[in-house]
């Protein structure tokens, strides 16, 4: 009978984006924590989404044979040829170059299938049907952006069209770019996980949301820190499109601002900054990037509040 423990029965999407060495897995599964098992990724190399009675040394292994430039396609014949139990198993890959494969072994439980593409490859098992993964295909291809919203955008599409025939608890996102982890120390750019939620792909469309936000503040930072405050100004502005009612970002706004010969603007921002979260006057009375505003009227005015 069906092993629901060990049978890590998903819909999954492995991609890539040539342009900037991003590559990535969009996973979701009727099974805890299923982030802890099928996404393997390393930037400017390829990904691996490893399912179906999982045999988890598929991430590394297959990683390893990317690295060494073997195409997807004999990856996985590498990975499965030695492995007695390869007819349950199921895994795609994608290189950095954007070449991918898929493989759904016999011994899947039905429905179980999946779509090699250019720059991604979709597969999925006990799934509702095969509409699952055929969505999934077109929403990769049709979305814009960059690839997690692609991947993101992908795994929303499978779950709308039936996703897991047993239902939903778990999700996760992994997506590698480098230097793109925290501080440019990693390429770890992305890693979600929704381990166990009544809506979890939902719920990683909420986190991806804020994640993709504080990425985009730390580039900022990066641009501020390295005195490339034009580039910094635009991402700041972008950003507070999205949230115009963060007091921190009209405050580093300001700084910015300040920095660029630009006063009023940056008085106007501090204004908001402060009717947002007064505590913030406290940085502001010996900020060095404010010191060009010291003997502006409307500044002092605010620092006597």
């Amino acid at each position: 009978m069906p092993n629901a423990v060990q049978g890590i029965s998903t819909f999954s999407i492995v991609g890539a984006d040539p342009r900037t060495g991003e590559v990535g897995v969009a996973v979701a599964s009727k099974f805890l924590a299923v982030g802890s098992v099928v996404p393997f990724a390393q930037a400017g190399v390829g990904a691996v989404a490893t399912q179906s009675y999982a045999n988890t040394t598929y991430g590394p292994r297959g990683l390893e044979l990317l690295r060494q430039k073997v195409e997807p396609q004999k990856v996985i014949q590498r990975l499965t040829q030695a492995d007695p139990q390869r007819e349950r198993r199921q895994v795609g890959i994608v290189d950095a170059q954007g070449r991918s494969a898929t493989f759904t072994g016999s011994g899947c439980i039905r429905w179980a299938g999946g779509i090699a593409g250019k720059h991604f490859a979709v597969q999925g098992n006990i799934l509702t049907g095969e509409a699952v993964v055929k969505a999934m295909a077109e929403a990769f291809q049709k979305t814009d952006g960059e690839l997690a919203l692609r991947l993101m955008a992908a795994l929303e599409a499978g779950e709308k069209a039936g996703g897991d025939s047993r239902g939903k608890q778990s999700a996760a996102i992994l997506v590698a770019r480098p230097k793109g982890g925290y501080g440019g120390f990693d390429d770890r750019y992305i890693d979600l996980r929704v381990d166990d939620h009544k809506e979890p792909v939902q719920e990683l469309r909420r986190l991806l949301t804020l994640q993709l936000r504080l990425r985009l503040r730390e580039r900022a930072y990066r641009l501020y820190e390295e005195k490339r405050y034009q580039q910094a100004l635009r991402l700041f502005a972008q950003m507070l499109k999205e949230t115009p009612d963060d007091a921190v970002l009209h405050y580093d706004y300001a700084c910015v601002l300040a920095l660029t010969g630009s006063p009023k603007a940056a008085v106007r921002h501090l204004k908001r900054a402060f009717e947002l979260d007064r505590t913030l006057l406290n940085f502001a009375k010996d900020d060095p990037d404010l010191k060009s505003l010291r003997n502006d009227p409307e500044f002092q005015q605010m620092m006597q509040r």
